[in-house]
């Protein structure tokens, strides 16, 4: 998507682990240790001078990735150790109390209340302090009080009170005004207030009593900065603009080569072990050759046969393979096209052959694999069966078109009815999928055409504007209950700023009302049912289809130490301040 990277549940948190667009991904077959348990680096324990390169398909944009139009893998993988917060996805997608930023408990459960308490010794690489200015800057942000902010999701702060806490204040108490069953995973700290009060032309006190009086006309040059001030447009921005809360520094980009990390050497919790990590842009069909060249030292590549088989024969090479929570599937355009017609949404249902394709791109390396029946529980997660069971997709299970061409017929559109599928280029099995869709659709009375393009993703891109009818790509999530449920929510507006992941404008009043039971559900055993609901609906309406679960694919340089592929969508590198090379 831009890009999306793996879930527990493709769900998360909707401040900071909201269900990401993705283009590729990878993970273990089983848990890998945890941080406080990871391998120690060589001899000394200490940190190296070593540079550990990294490999992604697309090229990082910008250095805020909460926006609506930034929100992607492709930033996601980067800052992952440049912008912390109180918790990470740990080596097994669970969420994990970061505790170099500080610690926070719940004191109350009605009303729900959490208590933050930040370490007095967090600063910003700049030197300025982490504290309740950054937590009242998330909260202007994330709960939808400020709109001329761009967010991804207020789906968590819509629900929490405004922080009471004054400027420098260390110990922040967060007071509910919802049950939210995802507590633990709420995002606080995201960006550096000082810098957005700086750009806005606010004094940091200034900036703060604006956001305490809902005074929008006194931030609305902070709300562009935030949406749009810190976007690379070709080159990094002043570094000055561009702080650390983590263990690495943005320090250097060469556009479409790559980027580099430094060592945050102000960083006052645990040190990153190789002095500088560099994530190099390369294209999926490239990635094999480069990690055998020495180019790079960790690839996730999308799998297929043909990528596991060349991975598997490089020598000095570690392969890990498995499951993931990441899933590809079509997306239609309710916006704009022909897919506002149900019957012509139910004939592609109908046609597209899902079978087949599993057969031909996904079972080679996973036997067992499957069509994906439902969008928001994993095939391998517990309850999956009975949400296929109650959501009624066996109707979509086989290839019917005398069927499909009959729902044409009776839709009254003239036939061949013109559908441009997107995705983004490269990806070798997407195109064969698009391939497939093709020569199964088009004998029904349609005309697809592969739309696929190398800037699908970007902002200006065919999936943020909605030039597509049909998009195709993958969400990853995480081991949460929510995050996934604003990707079908009602959009205000059908613009890049305003629909968030609901990329085709999707809407449907009684999925919201579902949706906002699921995110207040703090018993999770009633979580199962509503989310067999959520997709009994997703499928009468056809919002979208999904197609398969990703195999996962990592692979790497022998020579490292720490290396942890990750199921959620933090990717591998989660962990990046523990690389180490031998």
């Amino acid at each position: 998507m831009s890009s999306a990277r793996r879930a527990g549940r493709f769900l998360a948190a909707a401040t900071g682990a909201a269900i990401l667009l993705t283009a590729c991904g990878a993970t273990d077959n089983a848990p890998a240790a945890d941080p406080s348990t990871a391998p120690s680096a060589p001899a000394s324990g200490g940190a190296n001078a070593s540079t550990i390169t990294h490999t992604f398909e697309q090229e990082i944009s910008s250095y805020n990735a909460q926006t609506a139009e930034e929100y992607s893998s492709k930033n996601h993988i980067v800052l992952n150790r440049v912008l912390t917060d109180f918790w990470y996805f740990g080596a097994d997608g669970s969420v994990q109390p970061d505790k170099d930023m500080g610690t926070y408990e719940k004191t109350s459960d009605d009303p729900l209340t959490v208590k933050y308490t930040i370490n007095p010794n967090a600063v910003w690489s700049d030197g300025n302090a982490i504290a309740c200015d950054d937590v009242m800057l998330t909260y202007a942000v994330a709960s939808g009080k400020f709109p001329e902010f761009s967010y991804i999701s207020t789906d968590t702060w819509d629900k929490i009170k405004m922080p009471d806490c004054a400027i420098g204040d260390k110990d922040v108490t967060l007071n509910y005004t919802k049950s939210y069953g995802d507590w633990a995973a709420t995002s606080v700290i995201q960006l550096p207030a000082h810098i957005v009060a700086q750009q806005g032309g606010l004094s940091d006190q200034e900036m703060f009593d604006a956001i305490k009086a809902g005074d929008h006309a006194k931030l609305k040059k902070a709300a562009e900065f935030f949406s749009k001030g810190w976007i690379f447009n070709g080159k990094l921005p002043d570094k000055a603009l561009i702080p650390s809360s983590g263990q690495y520094v943005l320090d250097s980009f060469s556009p479409g080569q790559s980027i580099t990390l430094a060592r945050n050497e102000k960083f006052w919790g645990e040190k990153a072990k190789a002095e500088k990590v560099v994530i190099r842009f390369i294209a999926q069909d490239q990635q094999v050759q480069a990690l055998q060249n020495g180019e790079t030292n960790i690839i996730e590549p999308q799998s297929n046969p043909d990528v596991l088989a060349q991975v598997q024969a490089l020598q000095d090479v570690t392969v890990k393979t498995g499951e993931q929570f990441l899933y590809d599937h079509l997306d239609f355009n309710f916006n704009k096209g022909p897919f506002k017609d149900a019957k012509l949404r139910q004939a592609i249902a109908l046609c597209a052959p899902r079978q087949q394709i599993v057969d031909n791109l996904i079972k080679p390396q996973n036997p067992n694999a499957a069509p994906m029946n439902v969008r928001n529980i994993a095939p391998f997660q517990p309850g999956y069966a009975e949400a296929v069971t109650f959501a009624g997709s066996d109707k979509y299970n086989k290839v019917d078109i005398e069927g499909a061409k009959k729902l044409v017929a009776d839709s009254g559109v003239k036939t061949p009815i013109k559908v441009n599928i997107g995705y983004n280029q490269p990806n070798p099995r997407r195109t064969q999928v698009v391939e497939l869709i093709k020569a199964s659709c088009d004998p029904v009375g349609f005309e697809i055409t592969d739309t696929g393009s190398e800037k699908f993703f970007d902002d200006a891109g065919d999936l943020a504007n909605g030039n597509f009818d049909i998009a195709l790509f993958g969400w990853a999530g995480s081991s949460l209950n929510s995050g996934w449920t604003s990707t079908y929510k009602t959009p205000t507006k059908c613009t890049p700023s305003a629909k968030g992941n609901n990329k085709g404008c999707y809407s449907n009043k009684e999925y919201d009302k579902l949706a906002d039971q699921i995110l207040g559900e703090t018993d999770q055993t009633k979580v199962g049912p509503l989310i067999q609901q959520v997709e009994k609906i997703l499928w009468d309406d056809l919002a979208t289809i999904p197609l398969y679960s990703q195999p996962a694919l990592s692979a790497w340089s022998s020579s490292l130490q720490n290396i942890q592929p990750n199921p959620s969508q933090a990717s591998i590198t989660w962990n990046m301040h523990q690389w180490a090379a031998q």
